[in-house]
């Protein structure tokens, strides 16, 4: 195919192996759908929550897994996202991005008895999501303030994740960043099958 001829095909929506636009659409459409309410019930039916459990120890953030998944088990889905949210203010990212097959549900001990994982990583993206969708006040307040300001260098996961444990600490936040948009490695980094309906600047 010649550079003109992939100019008019680019056009006409075409692209390399027949598929049409939205084709390409359906490609960076979301890979893993959000559980429904009855999905995610039944799937925190599963969990045993275990009283020392790997799966706690298997998360980077050290999210209380057991713990969120009890409180959607019982129709608390906005308390199993506090929790999730207390220990990682982008659980909701993480949820999305996390390798969780290798981290927490890899240490599942449901993988011995049954070979299958409790669906952790979906679980707490339902659970994210449920929060963030309803017209609700932040699940976190500041502290009084102490006057004093501290300047945060990115708006990425990190300089976010900083910045917001300052502001409840009382502390005034001054975040600088260089792009256009907040969100670093979230918003630039990862794929938008991962992250669709600009989810990194929803969750900023």
């Amino acid at each position: 195919m010649t550079t003109l001829q992939a100019k008019q095909a680019s056009k006409s929506g075409a692209v390399h192996g027949g598929a049409g636009h939205n084709d390409a659409d359906d490609g960076f459409s979301d890979l893993h759908p959000a559980y429904s309410e009855l999905q995610a019930m039944a799937e925190s039916n599963r969990c045993l929550y275990c009283y020392d459990a790997p799966c706690v120890t298997a998360c980077p953030t050290s999210i209380d897994i057991p713990s969120f998944i009890r409180k959607i088990s019982t129709g608390n889905p906005d308390g199993a996202a506090k929790t999730i949210l207390s220990a990682n203010i982008m659980g909701g990212t993480c949820a999305r991005a996390c390798p969780t097959e290798v981290l927490c549900e890899e240490a599942c001990v449901r993988n011995v008895a049954e070979d299958t994982a409790v669906e952790i990583g979906s679980l707490q993206r339902y659970a994210v999501d449920h929060l963030m969708e309803r017209d609700l006040p932040h699940p976190f307040k500041r502290a009084p303030k102490t006057g004093k300001t501290i300047a945060v260098v990115g708006a990425g996961p990190a300089g976010l994740s900083c910045a917001h444990r300052a502001a409840m600490l009382g502390h005034n936040v001054v975040v600088f960043e260089s792009k256009p948009k907040p969100g670093g490695l979230n918003e630039y980094g990862l794929a938008a099958y991962k992250m669709t309906n600009d989810f990194a600047q929803r969750e900023v």
